[in-house]
């Protein structure tokens, strides 16, 4: 028994290395090839290490694109994030702790949030409505509205594992309902708000349809639409394209190898009835 559970082990091994791990291999190393040898999108070793040049070319492509991006995505993932924590944690307190008859009704928005999908024209409309096509605080609030029912899910299971006695010797003592939130309840949300930091953060980090439908323009370009500088209907200079993948990558890579423990503490820390 204790044999087959270690073969098993290793083939389990094996199949997520074939699966995760040759991805970044390949891209690794078409990263670092020249044009022609990138071109035959092989999994070789390049003939020559050309890391530095492209690395170079990279970042100065269209006038040095790939850090206005890195800073367009940096503030719509920080504002969003900032904005998603403390509204997410209000609304998952609200519905858990705060029992009434429109709770059934909120939940079930929540949830159609995750089910329903976007609709893109009548978002746009909106937008110019108010003036926020094409801004970055616009694309902050969106993500915002895609990422607040996860977020509340994952605060109200949490929030449902902390014992309401908190709350009620809070207030016993004077606090108001707004104390009891962020100086009592808010504190001991670390591990979910952690989880939700980091999930969220790879997500808006990483999105490619909503800044393309949301966000046009080459002011307002973030990260992962920086791939369109190295491939044209006519023309893709391969070993740019994935080095440019490469830089994407790296840090939210990076995130989830060093907090993935925090991750999976948050998500399942409040797995209990609520």
């Amino acid at each position: 028994m204790k044999r087959q559970q270690i073969i098993n082990g290793v083939i389990a091994l094996v199949i997520g290395v074939l699966i995760f791990v040759t991805p970044f291999i390949f891209i690794g190393l078409t990263a670092v090839k020249s044009a022609a040898e990138a071109s035959q999108l092989g999994l070789s070793w390049p003939s020559e290490w050309l890391f530095w040049d492209n690395l170079v070319a990279v970042i100065q492509a269209r006038n040095y694109m790939l850090l206005l991006a890195y800073f367009n995505s940096t503030v719509i993932t920080v504002g969003a994030i900032s904005l998603l924590v403390i509204s997410a944690a209000m609304i998952g307190y609200v519905i858990q702790r705060r029992p009434s008859k429109w709770n059934g009704f909120i939940y079930a928005l929540i949830l159609a949030g995750l089910m329903i999908p976007p609709a893109v024209v009548p978002t746009i409309w909106l937008l110019k409505e108010l003036h926020l096509f094409k801004t970055l605080h616009g694309m902050i609030l969106i993500q915002v509205a895609y990422g607040l029912s996860f977020s509340v899910l994952l605060f109200r299971s949490f929030i449902a594992s902390i014992p309401r006695d908190l709350d009620e010797a809070a207030i016993i003592d004077g606090a108001k309902p707004w104390q009891v939130f962020f100086k009592v309840i808010l504190p001991l949300l670390k591990p979910v708000t952690v989880t939700v930091i980091l999930v969220q953060s790879v997500t808006i980090f990483n999105d490619f349809t909503n800044p393309l439908y949301y966000l046009p323009g080459k002011d307002n370009v973030t990260v992962q639409l920086t791939l369109y500088n190295f491939q044209s209907q006519f023309s893709s200079q391969m070993n740019l394209l994935f080095m440019n993948i490469l830089l994407v990558t790296i840090p939210p890579l990076i995130m989830f190898i060093f907090f993935n423990k925090q991750i999976v503490k948050g998500m399942t820390a409040g797995a209990v009835k609520g």
